[in-house]
């Protein structure tokens, strides 16, 4: 089995697992498939889950897609791989829970290779995982860094730090001058040493659920009423705006010819906006403002 093969057995895996764990977590909904080809090369799986008893709304997809031509969205910054071949894999999922309580979490994890006439001309990992509260705790926040801390570890003493300080920078609005939520870790281009970047890939896709699974068992059955739910749905609008406007995997996605209701499943069910919206001063939805700007939690 060659690196990438490897890499995308082991994605195909992680995506059963975590929809296991979302299921049993959920107690109520499973998971349908859509089974998808791309008529350019590849193809993949996405997952739904839908109103559940914790989540609204949970989508997982894996992909493997190939093409002979980058979207410009990839191509701006790289063009030492003008005129190459392309073939990408990864699993990213967002899940929109219920209860106003429970954060709206996303994670990645995904690998590009290209090559020129059969030889490789680039390699590289990309992921992360991070979360967007709508009412936060600091015990959950500073256990989903505490999570990410711990499985940088063992990758160098400086990895947590770059890469928590490059989830706040990608996951930032700047129209709004807000992050997205509260960060954790982002990464992107890690060549060099595949065995060492593939460990650090899967080292992440398994902190992901260390990370989430015990702020579900807190927060989802935590009483809630109209008004919570309204600032939900309000604060939803900042993520489709993020996801809209600046997310590069959506970008890659829809210039590369992807399957458009596979890209934009990490879009919430229901959202709403209101102009010129501010929270009552001193209140729960105005402390949310405290913890969109980028800070040391752990």
């Amino acid at each position: 089995m060659n690196e990438f093969e490897r890499v995308r057995s082991y994605l195909t895996d992680l995506q059963d697992r975590i929809c296991a764990a979302v299921e049993a977590a959920d107690g109520r909904a499973r998971f349908a498939e859509d089974v998808w080809q791309r008529a350019e090369g590849g193809g993949g799986r996405t997952r739904i889950l839908r109103d559940g008893a914790v989540f609204e709304q949970a989508g997982i997809g894996f992909s493997d897609v190939a093409g002979t031509r980058l979207p410009p969205s990839a191509s701006a910054n790289r063009p030492d791989l003008a005129g190459a071949s392309w073939r990408a894999t990864g699993v990213s999922l967002v899940f929109h829970p219920a209860n106003p309580y429970l954060p709206t979490t996303h994670a990645n994890v995904r690998y590009f290779r290209a090559e020129r006439d059969g030889v490789e001309v680039a390699s590289w990992f990309g992921g992360g995982f991070d979360l967007t509260p709508f009412y936060p705790f600091d015990e959950d926040v500073q256990h989903w860094h505490g999570v990410a801390r711990d499985l940088c570890a063992p990758f160098g003493q400086e990895r947590y730090a770059e890469h928590k300080r490059w989830c706040d920078e990608y996951f930032f609005l700047r129209h709004r001058n807000e992050t997205r939520g509260v960060g954790g870790l982002f990464f992107d281009d890690l060549h060099g040493d595949f065995e060492r970047n593939f460990a650090y890939l899967r080292a992440v896709g398994e902190g992901f659920l260390d990370a989430y699974l015990p702020i579900v068992a807190r927060r989802k059955d935590t009483p809630y009423g109209e008004r919570e739910r309204e600032f939900q749905l309000y604060r939803r609008g900042r993520y489709v705006e993020f996801n809209l406007v600046y997310d590069r995997g959506t970008l890659f996605g829809l210039q590369s010819g992807g399957r458009s209701e596979s890209i934009l499943m990490s879009l919430p069910p229901r959202v709403r906006w209101e102009y010129g919206f501010q929270p009552e001063a001193g209140s729960d939805e105005a402390r949310l403002a405290d913890y969109l700007v980028p800070r040391d939690w752990v």
